[in-house]
């Protein structure tokens, strides 16, 4: 039951229990009228209250509720910069170290390329010295089979 229900049931059920007060005691005419009024009264006094506390209620709610998603937003917000900010750092740390990464690979690439250079200029040297090393054997045994 909410307050708008309850306030006009106490209204109403004020009303009829005064008015059955009134109209069931013995009075004179004059006494009944003049009773009836100031009973009229109080009961438009206490509507008026309970309007006037129900109107700050309200308000008091309403205010309340815009506060609070006033503070919500501003948590909101501010929970969305630090996610922001995170990703950008998260990003700038990855692009970072993909920039070391490949640094790393291109030097990498480059030293291997320079000893496999000196490799295969070593393993050349080495063929053409083994090669002149059989010629001289074999211009030997050319000589040795000549002289027999």
């Amino acid at each position: 039951m909410n307050t708008k229900d309850f306030l006009i049931g106490s209204l109403v059920g004020g009303i009829v229990g005064a008015s059955t007060a009134l109209l069931l005691a013995p009075k004179s005419g004059k006494e009944l009228r003049d009773e009836l009024n100031e009973q009229a009264l109080v009961a438009r006094e206490k509507t008026n209250q309970f309007t006037s506390t129900a109107y700050e209620k309200g308000n008091e709610w309403a205010s309340y509720a815009k506060e609070k998603s006033n503070n919500i937003a501003k948590v909101v917000s501010d929970q969305s910069a630090q996610v922001t900010e995170k990703v950008k750092e998260v990003t700038n740390s990855a692009r970072s170290e993909a920039e070391e990464v490949k640094q790393s690979a291109q030097e990498l690439a480059e030293d291997l390329s320079g000893d496999l250079q000196a490799s295969g200029e070593e393993i050349a040297e080495n063929v053409k010295s083994e090669v002149d090393d059989i010629q001289n054997k074999l211009e030997e045994e050319k000589e040795a089979q000549r002289t027999t």
